[in-house]
């Protein structure tokens, strides 16, 4: 007697097609969070960045704005090509890549990103506005190609800040700074940047604003799913949801079915249903001490040789050599 074979629509064999399909069948129910960032989502998330209650990019930029010249001196060579990871529009890296030049009189900048258009910014205001960094944008999954990447005899620092490490699992966290690891030889560096833990209310401030803009960003996954699967969600009919997880130490992030319905996702020949009240969760933002982010770090193969912070502690930046 022969099984039979499940066949599946060809959407449901692209990268959005699979996260989707295998997402919104599992119980409970997931996205992962890299389908935030389409054209929309990189800009939502810009706008995010500057609110009032999202402290973790201003924050960060502080310590760079303070420390730059130190981190580069503190790394230990005049030499370096950087290399970030899910850079965005890379807001904030112009900080370093000033130090750098300033250290080096020139400094080759591989910034890695899903999203085109960001990259596209980042490339422009950086070549405009710092002489001396030569851009050489790569668009795809963070950790790809890293060891493809011409250095030229320069050691690498991979950039990974923006506490974008808080979005895996401590497990899978490891992971991924391993397979970097991989990427890199030894004497080469990593700069981490993490948020730590600290009061409930500020936490889900940061991540539940007055404006409604963490809102629109999370509802943009189902615009994205319409737009890309032609799928009907009503983004009205769900709310966005943060949660403290004290106990994990997590900032959860779902959306929640305001009644109970019936999605269709034409492409995927997907049926979904809804209760009211079920939730679909589309992120967790963990939050770190000093010697949980070590502990991740070290089992991944690198070394702590510094870290700088702000005045209350509230981030953290930590350079990491790998041996």
């Amino acid at each position: 007697m022969h099984t039979p074979v499940l066949t599946l629509p060809e959407a449901a064999y692209t990268a959005v097609g699979a996260e989707v399909y295998r997402g919104l069948t599992a119980m409970p129910k997931s996205l992962s969070p890299w389908l935030f960032y389409d054209e929309v989502g990189s800009h939502l998330f810009e706008a995010i960045t500057k609110l009032p209650e999202y402290y973790l990019t201003r924050t960060e930029r502080g310590i760079f704005a303070r420390y730059a010249d130190e981190i580069l001196e503190s790394a230990g060579y005049r030499a370096l090509t950087m290399i970030e990871l899910g850079a965005g529009t890379a807001a904030k890296t112009g900080l370093l890549l000033r130090a750098a030049v300033r250290r080096q009189g020139k400094v080759d900048y591989v910034p890695i990103d899903v999203s085109q258009s960001a990259l596209t910014a980042a490339k422009e205001h950086i070549e405009a506005d710092i002489p001396g960094v030569h851009v050489a944008s790569r668009v795809a999954d963070y950790t790809d190609g890293i060891a493809e990447i011409p250095v030229n005899g320069h050691r690498r620092m991979v950039l990974y800040i923006g506490s974008s490490i808080g979005n895996f699992e401590p497990a899978e966290a490891v992971k991924v700074l391993r397979k970097v690891r991989c990427s890199l030889a030894p004497g080469d560096l990593l700069l981490l940047g993490v948020d730590h833990a600290k009061d409930r209310e500020t936490l889900l401030s940061a991540y539940d604003d007055a404006a409604g803009v963490t809102a629109a960003f999370n509802k943009n996954i189902l615009v994205r799913i319409n737009h890309e699967l032609g799928a009907n969600f009503n983004p009205r009919l769900f709310r966005h949801r943060a949660r403290w997880n004290a106990e994990q130490s997590r900032i959860e992030i779902y959306l929640a079915s305001l009644i109970a319905q019936c999605v269709t996702i034409p492409a995927l020949d997907l049926e979904v249903r809804f209760t009211r009240g079920e939730t679909i969760h589309t992120e967790n933002s963990y939050k770190f001490t000093a010697d949980s982010i070590a502990s991740i770090v070290e089992r991944a193969g690198f070394r702590i040789t510094r870290s700088w912070t702000d005045e209350p502690e509230w981030f953290g930046v930590y350079l990491a050599v790998r041996d």
